[in-house]
């Protein structure tokens, strides 16, 4: 059984970092942060449809302080999806904000409604960690999705990530007869490639959802990861691919049932040739974060040590055990696959 780290520790951001992320417009003057969200004073826990308890409580604020708060709130959401026009914050409000008491960030979760026809939409602030942003950048770059996030001095504000979460896709829509699980089991494979080789963690089936989109000729489905708090901070190996958590143990037995060896690394090597094109195309950008990463401080030296040595063993590559931090870790990992990808 796979075991993390009961508390991840968080990392500040860096000054290197700072202005890295400020060049690609990352960071910039937020008007609500993290630890105003926390000074509310009433909340009451939120059940899902069955009388679940779903660890978030809706959050309160005395009523001197809910003006300023929705409206700083409906600014950040139209920075963060209209480039900060103000337009549309006339028709938008506010409905709930929800904060998680689970895990390691501790969301708020910001519910807000378009009074016009009342479609809503979701995004989160959180406390702003050097290693989930990473994680974000890293998947924003090696990944087929742009991730949509800003940054403020501590605070982290994130879009919302549709899709169905794992867990509840295992419980709801696997066995639907309309579905092909071999497609399932494809892009299971691609996903624990894609986690694996930019070294991103913990992806237990409540911590990626499933993007269903039906095609002319059959339903194609594209599993996208939503927590990012374990980008190279853990030491096993094991700890970076899917396969090996019990919560995904249905995804590995549907692989072992529709799919023999030849496919399964012929889906593998698709996966990485398509990340090498991803690194070509960006390659300024991944060589500004490269230099950023490489010297930073985002685990601890005997994680990074046991890493290196189990990546060393598994590729038979004894660079890896010379590493002396997790960015030349994931260094060495990315120029593995764009030397295999010129062959």
């Amino acid at each position: 059984m796979q075991t993390i780290s009961r508390k991840k520790i968080f990392f500040p951001i860096n000054s290197a970092f700072r202005n890295y992320l400020k060049l690609y417009e990352r960071e910039l003057k937020l008007p609500i942060s993290y630890e105003e969200l926390r000074y509310y004073d009433q909340s009451i826990s939120v059940y899902d449809k069955e009388g679940k308890d779903t660890l978030w409580e809706t959050v309160f604020y005395p009523q001197s302080m809910v003006g300023s708060i929705h409206a700083g709130l409906k600014r950040i959401y139209s920075i963060l999806k209209a480039g900060g026009d103000q337009t549309a914050e006339e028709h938008l409000h506010i409905e709930r904000i929800d904060y998680c008491t689970f895990g390691n960030s501790h969301p708020f979760r910001i519910k807000i409604v378009n009074n016009y026809n009342e479609v809503y939409d979701y995004f989160y602030i959180k406390i702003a960690d050097a290693s989930r942003i990473y994680g974000l950048e890293l998947e924003h770059i090696l990944s087929p999705y742009w991730m949509n996030f800003l940054i403020d001095g501590n605070t982290l504000v994130e879009e919302h990530i549709a899709g169905v979460p794992g867990d509840q896709f295992i419980l709801h829509y696997l066995n639907r007869p309309e579905f092909n699980p071999k497609r399932i089991a494809k892009e299971f494979v691609k996903f624990n490639e894609r986690c694996f080789v930019r070294l991103l963690g913990d992806m237990r089936s409540y911590n990626f959802v499933f993007d269903i989109t039906p095609d002319f000729d059959d339903v194609q489905f594209r599993i996208r990861a939503i927590d990012f708090d374990q980008q190279f901070y853990e030491g096993r190996r094991t700890l970076y691919m899917p396969q090996y958590f019990k919560e995904n143990r249905v995804f590995v037995d549907l692989a072992i049932k529709h799919l023999n060896a030849e496919v399964v690394k012929q889906y593998q090597q698709e996966e990485r040739a398509v990340i090498a094109r991803r690194i070509k195309a960006h390659r300024h950008r991944i060589k500004d974060l490269r230099d950023v990463i490489m010297t930073d401080r985002v685990s601890f030296p005997e994680k990074i040590q046991q890493l290196g040595n189990e990546l060393a063993e598994y590729y038979h590559d004894a660079v890896f055990s010379r590493c002396k931090t997790m960015g030349e870790i994931i260094e060495r990992s990315l120029k593995r696959l764009l030397v295999s990808s010129l062959r």
